[in-house]
């Protein structure tokens, strides 16, 4: 089947490049001027500097050129998914649709096969997740990702197309668990760059990512997800990986945080949204969330890294 890919961001880009090894690829930009320059420097330079582009990968901004594709890989920011939807919504019907962003949306609480179904209900859907980085997928580094799909038939139809030389896809038809496990680890990842960026040590960053995989555990069981799910790659795979690397956007925010710095405003966070969607979600579900209670409050500048630290090491004392 042909492959399409929407949003010409580092994510988007290194995918269809990863694809474009196996056969012809369109890479859609929302900017004429961004997908000319692709075009004639045969790079993104401003998202994926130093990687080319393969001849198979064709860069356009025409929407009907790439939805013209049979599989539509959605590699659009969480918090612009509706929008990007809404716009084309009649380009998208009848396609197979895998969203390739993790998040939780802020104003509705949901993930993006929600947001995907509550817009074209009738749309067979997939989910794109787990541990990887643009440049490594882009350069023929092996990964491993999660595919998840309730339709068990079209999850393989699909793990077949999409698998690369370099990129190896496991099925599941947890979306539940995929959404949810990829959604939260952004937010410990914020938590893990704080206490780093703070010099509160690894000792302190082992214990975070520990509690915060209790918490993603938490949340996520409560909403059906299975907690094998929550055990792979798009669960404590990605989580690894976020909170260990400063190639995550999310880590590296929780860094400038810790020490007391400005973040660029330009780069998309999809943690700081969903921190606040998760924090609301788990209020109104009665669910303790403490570490992403900690996070919104250092995010809105409520807390310091002294007191969210002193909050956290102050709550009872109970069994693990």
């Amino acid at each position: 089947m042909s492959v399409g890919v929407i949003g010409a961001g580092a994510f988007g880009t290194a995918l269809a490049i990863s694809l474009s090894r196996n056969g012809p690829v369109d890479l859609w930009s929302r900017s004429e001027t961004h997908a000319n320059a692709m075009r004639a420097d045969r790079e993104n330079r401003s998202r994926l500097p130093g990687v080319a582009l393969p001849d198979a990968l064709r860069v356009t901004s025409d929407i009907t050129r790439v939805a013209g594709n049979r599989i539509l890989l959605l590699a659009v920011p969480m918090q612009q998914l509706r929008s990007v939807l809404q716009a084309h919504a009649p380009d998208f019907r009848d396609r197979f649709l895998v969203a390739c962003c993790k998040g939780i949306e802020l104003d509705s609480g949901i993930g993006p096969l929600g947001v995907i179904s509550s817009l074209l209900p009738a749309a067979r859907a997939a989910l794109l997740t787990g541990p990887s980085f643009a440049h490594d997928i882009a350069r023929g580094l092996p990964t491993a990702l999660t595919l998840a799909c309730k339709d068990g038939d079209l999850g393989k139809a699909l793990q077949h197309e999409l698998t690369t030389a370099n990129l190896r896809l496991y099925r599941t038809r947890d979306v539940t668990g995929a959404e949810f496990g990829g959604a939260l680890k952004n937010v410990v990842a914020i938590a893990c760059g704080s206490v780093i960026g703070a010099g509160l040590g690894e000792s302190a960053r082992a214990a975070l990512m520990t509690r915060g995989y209790a918490e993603m555990r938490r949340m996520a069981i409560v909403l059906g997800a299975e907690p094998e799910t929550l055990a792979g790659l798009s669960g404590f795979g990605d989580l690894a990986l976020t909170c260990t690397s400063d190639l995550s956007r999310n880590y590296r925010l929780g860094l400038t945080l810790g020490r007391g710095e400005t973040f660029d405003s330009s780069v998309t966070v999809e943690g700081v949204a969903t921190a606040r969607a998760v924090a609301t979600k788990a209020a109104a579900m009665g669910l303790e969330m403490p570490i992403t209670q900690s996070v919104v409050g250092l995010l809105a500048k409520e807390l310091t890294i002294t007191d969210a630290m002193a909050d956290l090491l102050s709550r009872p004392l109970k069994e693990e």
